[in-house]
């Protein structure tokens, strides 16, 4: 992947919000894509990332971006384009929703540049999907994934959602094989998690997800995914070799990246910083850039720690010198199957992913 930066775009809008969500976006705003476009190229423009670098990963997120067409999303592609000169395996990622998008936006998308799609389908069953507050069905995420295909699209990420109230190893099995039926290059799954002040919050409660039945269906469907050629890298991510999120990574592995937009957040130079979740304000702000609120520094020992115990790698406790005991707590935690020390490294298992929050507590109960 190298040491080139990320570059972070959010696009906040949505044509409905899912009941689970709790991402920085909005509906019912058309009145705001033109003006968004250009005030994404405004801070482009003056982004402090030096004009001229090598970025290795763009990525627009929300949100739901597509919504916004090939028109405005290639404009500000194209900004980031002149901006920066892409490597030459440059991954530049779309997020869409299924049925949002047209064989013809598909193909417009692509040839602006996007060579990386995003699907959220989440489920392979009509009824899951609805009680989540999506729009689509199962069979229209498989056509969406033919257009996709159809349009140029060699490189997909297909999102799947597990741990859903009242969601056993047989559903969470059959979503894991409707997935693989779609053939994406890379997949993402992810173990629901109540967000206050969402739909699914008022609707569920914390007792109602069991945490025994949360962990059958992670095991049983990151079993099958595996068996079926998918590697598992991340807590939450598996992808054929060679198809792993280079975006992604860079935040796990605490590269450098540029976020822009309401509620994104960015690493540069070693200080962390992120933008209000205020949309108008960043529409109407001749200075973009005068909007981000200092996070502090990042790239810490801690810091390290937490993000690389994310990755099926782990850390290399060599680098984190200043954190004492951090191999001896690994092997203790070894003792228990929750991770694995191989030399100075210490990686997590899958059952240690179950458990990671409180993993990397131990691990650092020192700091």
């Amino acid at each position: 992947m190298g040491e080139t930066p990320g570059v972070y775009i959010h696009i906040p809008f949505c044509a409905s919000r899912c009941d689970y969500c709790d991402f920085y976006t909005v509906t019912r705003r058309g009145d705001l894509f033109e003006p968004y476009t250009e005030a994404v190229c405004r801070a482009v423009a003056t982004a402090p990332l030096e004009a001229g670098r090598e970025v290795g990963s763009v990525y627009f997120g929300g949100g739901t971006p597509a919504l916004l067409g090939p028109k405005r999303l290639g404009k500000m592609l194209a900004a980031v384009a002149k901006r920066w000169v892409f490597a030459p395996d440059a991954e530049i990622t779309l997020e869409a929703n299924p049925v949002a998008v047209t064989g013809a936006a598909l193909r417009g998308f692509r040839e602006a540049g996007f060579n990386r799609l995003s699907l959220g389908v989440q489920s392979g069953a009509d009824g899951r999907l609805r009680d989540l507050g999506r729009i689509h069905t199962a069979g229209g995420a498989a056509e969406t994934v033919r257009l996709a295909r159809e349009a140029g699209f060699e490189n997909l990420t297909l999102d799947l959602m597990l741990g859903l109230p009242g969601q056993g190893v047989e559903e969470g099995l059959f979503s894991a094989e409707f997935i693989l039926g779609l053939a994406p290059e890379h997949i993402s799954c992810y173990l629901l998690q109540l967000e206050e002040g969402t739909r699914y919050a008022a609707r569920y409660r914390e007792e109602e997800l069991d945490e025994e039945s949360q962990r059958a269906v992670y095991l049983a469907v990151c079993d099958r995914l595996e068996a079926a050629g998918y590697r598992q890298y991340e807590i939450s991510n598996f992808a054929k070799p060679g198809y792993e999120s280079r975006h992604n990574l860079r935040y796990w592995t605490g590269a450098e990246y540029l976020g822009i937009g309401p509620s994104a957040a960015g690493y540069l130079g070693g200080e962390r910083y992120s933008f209000p979740r205020d949309l108008e304000g960043f529409v109407t702000a001749a200075d973009p850039w005068s909007l981000p609120v200092d996070e502090g520094p990042g790239g810490g020992e801690e810091e390290t720690v937490m993000l690389r115990l994310r990755l099926a790698d782990g850390v290399d406790t060599a680098c984190c010198p200043g954190i004492p005991g951090l191999l001896e707590r690994g092997r203790r935690l070894a003792e228990q199957g929750l991770a694995v020390v191989e030399g100075s490294r210490v990686r997590l298992t899958r059952e240690g992913f179950l458990v990671s929050n409180g993993a990397i507590e131990y691990l650092l109960w020192e700091v």
